[in-house]
């Protein structure tokens, strides 16, 4: 492979800071390989592939407020699950309140989000996924689903499983060194 002169250089630094060279070169590989994901995930290529396979024509911003939402409200990735304000939404989704409130505003508009009393506090207004919105959610995870099946149908499960455990591992290790702000 071609590298430009700052990846040379970005090897030599690797290798004088005690990286095998072909740990090196790995690590170069899976910094081009990780750019080309997280582009693809930030420009919504991928959300938005499935939102035309499931018929809906909800922008990726849109789609991931709602999926926020639902984690949120369902405790998925949290210590447990909490009514969703706008302001635990923009908490969520690393965007300002005034943003998360046009989204989730746009939301409840399409009739994938209602607005509710709080149990905990009168006075506060939360956000619940509609029976539309969940079947959203689910259609878009059943088509996730099937494209991961056939992108993982011909691995072996040796395979599968190191890669869950290495993904895992290197997420742990990217939540020490870059700590949510």
């Amino acid at each position: 492979m071609i590298r430009t002169s700052f990846q040379e250089a970005l090897a030599a630094d690797l290798r004088d800071s005690g990286f095998a060279p072909e740990a090196a070169e790995a690590l170069l590989d899976f910094d081009i390989e990780n750019f080309a994901y997280m582009r693809r995930v930030k420009k919504g290529d991928i959300p938005q592939s499935l939102m035309a396979e499931v018929g809906t024509d909800i922008e990726p911003m849109q789609f991931h407020a709602l999926s926020a939402i639902a984690r949120i409200a369902s405790g998925f990735g949290r210590a447990a699950p909490s009514e969703v304000t706008v302001g635990l939404l923009a908490e969520e989704m690393l965007v300002d309140a005034s943003r998360a409130s046009r989204i989730a505003s746009d939301l409840v508009d399409r009739g994938f989000v209602a607005r509710a009393v709080s149990q905990e506090d009168g006075r506060r207004s939360v956000l619940v996924p509609t029976n539309q919105g969940r079947a959203l959610l689910q259609s878009f995870l059943r088509a996730k689903w099937r494209r991961w099946m056939q992108l993982f149908r011909d691995w072996p499960a040796e395979d599968v499983q190191a890669l869950a455990r290495l993904f895992r591992r290197y997420n742990e290790g990217m939540r020490e060194q870059f700590p949510a702000g």
